[in-house]
């Protein structure tokens, strides 16, 4: 490993040179170096550096532009500016998920079996010639790609303006589905999926109290379950149990997870089940606004509570108490719930 201040700035520079001239040999070398210099970089080098690394995308060749994109988003969890850096790396996310689910499609309708592994196991020279690099290429990229694009939707910024979200979602879904593997790019899904700023209305259907929130940053809905006790409960507003201070914070930004347990059952206005393994987008939307109805526990349910997106803070505001007659017309828009 290579050390010392201003070898990582020399490295990007070598590299985009390198790039922009065409020449593999030299962008081979200046590729290990960026590699093997990060570790040294100072925050400022990295600030400096990543929105420059993020513009050299479109002409990087396909096998390394994962690995650049993972250095770019390196960079933006040490504190470089994401907004800068996103448009690149989620056109380049996007290019690849399009491109890989293509790629498995073909792979299947030629009757080729099982999906060869990310990492190469299971190709063939003659794969890559009757493929495409470029589609083998981009199979092999995901993993990393989803790491930049994850990276990139940490900051509440990037995720209010993602350029092409419907599309880049849409191709994450394709590629999953392609695979035969729904959950494959789950985390990247669900991070396309965050809401922010969010309301949210929230009914007891045994009281019929009715309450107005507003939600940021929520991965999952073990998390949102969790505020949702803490702002509910542990606001005096419903009976039960309220979560542990050490849960709520730990939902909200500090490290770690903490044991906790259920206080609902959340359901759609629907009738539908919305699970905690779900997102708050699975709510669905009634006039506008996302009404989740909140029914007893027909269960006892325990996890560990936390932050499905480490480096994602999150939170649930309560913003007032509805009257008795505005929860009163909701509820009556609600279905039973479905067995």
């Amino acid at each position: 490993m290579i050390f010392g201040r201003g070898r990582f700035t020399a490295a990007v520079a070598d590299f985009g040179s390198a790039v922009r001239a065409h020449d593999a040999e030299a962008a081979e070398k200046a590729f290990g170096a960026l590699q093997s210099t990060f570790d040294g970089a100072d925050d400022a080098e990295l600030h400096e550096a990543a929105p420059r690394l993020a513009a050299l995308l479109p002409d990087v060749p396909p096998g390394p532009r994962a690995v650049v994109a993972v250095v770019v988003g390196a960079c933006v969890e040490r504190g470089a500016d994401p907004v800068a850096c996103a448009p690149a790396v989620f056109a380049a996310v996007r290019e690849a998920f399009e491109t890989a689910g293509d790629f498995a499609r073909r792979w299947t309708a030629e009757g080729r079996g099982e999906l060869p592994g990310h990492d190469g196991e299971g190709l063939t020279e003659e794969d890559v010639e009757r493929f495409g690099y470029g589609a083998v290429a981009a199979w092999q990229s995901l993993e990393p790609f989803e790491m930049a694009g994850v990276a990139m939707l940490g900051s509440p910024a990037v995720r209010r303006g993602v350029p092409g979200r419907p599309e880049l979602l849409a191709a994450v879904r394709n590629a999953a589905e392609a695979a035969d593997d729904r959950f494959r790019f789950k985390r990247l899904e669900y991070a396309l999926a965050v809401l922010d700023d969010e309301p949210i209305v929230a009914i007891d259907r045994v009281s019929g109290a009715g309450f107005a929130l507003r939600a940021s940053g929520i991965g999952d809905n073990f998390q949102l379950h969790t505020l949702l006790a803490h702002a509910l409960i542990g606001g005096g507003h419903l009976p039960g149990d309220a979560p542990s201070a050490e849960a709520v914070a730990r939902c909200r930004d500090e490290a770690g997870l903490v044991p906790t347990t259920g206080s609902f059952n959340l359901v759609g206005a629907d009738g539908e089940w919305i699970w905690n393994e779900g997102n708050p987008s699975d709510i669905p939307v009634v006039g506008g606004v996302r009404l989740l109805v909140l029914d007893p526990p027909p269960y006892a349910r325990s996890w560990d509570a936390g932050r499905f997106f480490p480096r994602m803070a999150g939170d649930l505001v309560l913003e007032r108490v509805l009257a008795p007659e505005e929860s009163a017309a909701l509820l009556a828009q609600v279905a039973d719930p479905v067995r």
